[in-house]
């Protein structure tokens, strides 16, 4: 976030962001978003209240203080998720955009909610939670899209040209591992060694996961290339020796899937997390070991994997005894 809009937000909320970047351990990323989040919903009440007709982008919440938190009602709450789902443009400063939020982007402004107000009641700012009752809009689930083992196959085969070992060590981590982006892009060289690798995932939560002889072999090929003239302690660097920025990671993973053959426009980096999930659990490694190899903080997160057709399942389904019994033909 800019400094200039932390600096015009009320003090209340400047606290609740410092909370959950110094004491929770919330990434920036995280911090930016629930900031974003709370001052769009300030900005709609404080317009709401005062039936301004200034775009919204152009309300000040300056006069955002504990008596006007301890005012808030859920039912204003809802006006303000009803403005999401049936007016929030989906790309704003665009001309041609369609209008509604999806259900998971109102999901995530909701705990940005929660959140604020749930510290609110327990540093005493205000007497009551009036979204104690505050519930998610409810969500279709849908199963993660990822490649196929002959589809990761042919990802790796297609890996050639001028980094042609460093891409391939990417690629193998992808697969094998199941980084994030930017777990990825924070690698440094010390990290790794011929056993293990350090990964620091969201919130600063540190996990360790140990390589197989794939991922050894990519990264000792890399190793030995990489150069070094660099003080750079990336893992990855670029042909400029810098630490490789996520969106030239993106840009890479992208590039290899067009050359395998590959829909880049159906595949992203995020999908390679996905393939690493399902052949994992799809070869015998159970859901919590899953969920420790991911670094997911929440089971249930983990478990949308579960819902992949796979091998397990199929041999669930045949080991029971009344599973080869058929009906008798009529005589």
């Amino acid at each position: 976030m800019k400094r200039e809009d932390l600096a015009q937000a009320p003090a209340v909320l400047r606290d609740y962001l410092s909370y959950h970047e110094t004491i929770a351990g919330h990434s920036d990323k995280t911090v930016d978003e629930y900031f974003l989040d709370l001052r769009l919903f300030f900005r709609f009440m404080v317009k709401n209240r005062h039936k301004i007709s200034v775009p919204l982008e152009d309300i000040s919440i300056t006069e955002v203080d504990a008596a006007f938190l301890q005012s808030v009602t859920l039912n204003e709450v809802y006006d303000f998720l009803r403005y999401l789902s049936r007016e929030r443009p989906k790309q704003q400063n665009s001309s041609h955009t369609d209008y509604g939020l999806t259900a998971a982007a109102r999901a995530r402004k909701v705990v940005a909610i929660r959140s604020f107000f749930k510290y609110l009641k327990k540093f005493h700012i205000i007497d009551e939670n009036p979204v104690s009752e505050l519930e998610s809009p409810k969500q279709i689930k849908k199963l993660p899209r990822y490649l196929s083992l002959q589809e990761s196959l042919a990802l790796l085969q297609a890996v050639e040209g001028r980094h042609a070992e460093r891409d391939y060590a990417i690629l193998t981590l992808f697969l094998n591992c199941g980084l994030r982006r930017s777990e990825l892009a924070g690698l440094n060289a010390t990290d790794a060694n011929e056993e293990k690798i350090r990964i620091f995932g969201k919130g600063g939560k540190e996990r360790e996961l140990y390589l197989n002889d794939a991922c050894r072999d990519a990264l000792n090929a890399w190793l030995e290339v990489r150069s070094k003239e660099t003080d750079e302690k990336a893992l990855f660097i670029s042909g400029q020796g810098k630490r490789m920025h996520p969106n030239t990671i993106h840009a890479l993973v992208k590039k290899h899937l067009l050359s395998a053959g590959l829909d880049p426009n159906r595949y992203s980096t995020h999908k390679l997390r996905h393939t690493a999930a399902t052949l994992m659990l799809s070869n015998g490694v159970d859901v919590r070991t899953l969920q420790e190899v991911l670094g997911h903080e929440h089971l249930n997160t983990t478990q949308i994997y579960t819902h992949i057709d796979n091998t397990e399942l199929r041999l669930a389904a045949k080991a029971n005894p009344l599973s080869k019994v058929k009906k008798r033909p009529i005589s």
